[in-house]
């Protein structure tokens, strides 16, 4: 394969950012809620690169799955890299490391990792194609390529409580102005085909908030994202919504988390992709 590229001018803008109420759901993650459909493909000795590893909880628990192997997760967002090497060091891992870079120009040699895993990433990015490609780059043939993403036209929620479909209205316009595709779990197998992979092996992975404790936390937190996150100000500022709307919004998700009939799925395209 070819070698590095030049780093890629940035097109998109991570919409979320990393308020409290975003890292309250990213340190929830684990592999097992979050990457169960790459977890019977490990082996102990392997390498793996964690592309937008964030808080690193999922990169945590990869490094626990390979004792023998090793871990690097990588971010663009260099202050979110401390919170993912407290969280090795708390669970007392050696076998991890944590450096900053662009998945669209990724510094490391081609054929570098058995598996390269990315979670809720090419959402995100200005140029998916592009990225699926340097992560093929870096992967060594016979490796895997591991995407999950989650696609928010296919969420789906009881109560129809009505302004939770203006948050999504809302969520997807902001996100796209941003650069990036909210919707990308459908497209993972297009893009990736795109990129050039031909072995392909793709589902589907939810999360369902049902039980009084998962709704008040599920609610609760894209409440506050809602008003108070990097994304709540990218609204605003590019005219998407006034805080009026926001707070409307936000109070619409805490009526739903109240609901006792509450229940809400959050549905992610996932592949597995030969090299």
């Amino acid at each position: 394969m070819s070698a590095p590229q030049q780093p890629h001018a940035e097109t998109a803008v991570y919409t979320h950012g990393h308020h409290e109420s975003v890292l309250r759901s990213h340190t929830w993650r684990t592999a097992a809620n979050s990457a169960a459909y790459l977890l019977d493909s490990l082996r102990p000795h392997l390498r793996i690169l964690d592309v937008g590893c964030g808080p690193g909880t999922i990169t945590a628990d990869l490094a626990a799955l390979v004792p023998d192997g090793h871990v690097t997760g990588v971010d663009r967002a260099p202050d979110i890299l401390d919170r993912a090497r407290a969280t090795a060091t708390e669970r007392g891992l050696d076998n991890v490391t944590f450096a900053v870079a662009d998945v669209h120009a990724l510094d490391h040699p081609d054929d570098t990792f058995d598996v390269v895993h990315a979670h809720q990433v090419l959402q995100h990015v200005g140029d998916p194609v592009r990225a699926l490609r340097e992560m093929r780059r870096v992967c060594r043939p016979g490796g895997i390529v591991a995407v999950r993403d989650s696609d928010y036209a296919a969420m789906t929620w009881y109560p129809q409580v009505t302004g939770l479909d203006d948050w999504l209205d809302l969520y997807r316009r902001v996100a796209r102005a941003n650069g990036g595709e909210p919707d990308a779990g459908r497209r993972l197998k297009s893009w990736a085909r795109e990129a050039g992979f031909t072995e392909i092996t793709a589902s589907a992975g939810t999360w369902c908030y049902s039980t009084p404790e998962e709704r008040a936390w599920w609610s609760g937190l894209w409440a506050d994202r809602t008003v108070a996150s990097a994304y709540a100000e990218r609204a605003t500022a590019a005219g998407h919504a006034d805080r009026g709307q926001l707070e409307a919004v936000a109070a619409a998700w805490r009526e739903w988390g109240r609901a006792e009939d509450g229940w809400f799925v959050v549905l992610h395209g996932e592949l597995l992709c030969r090299v």
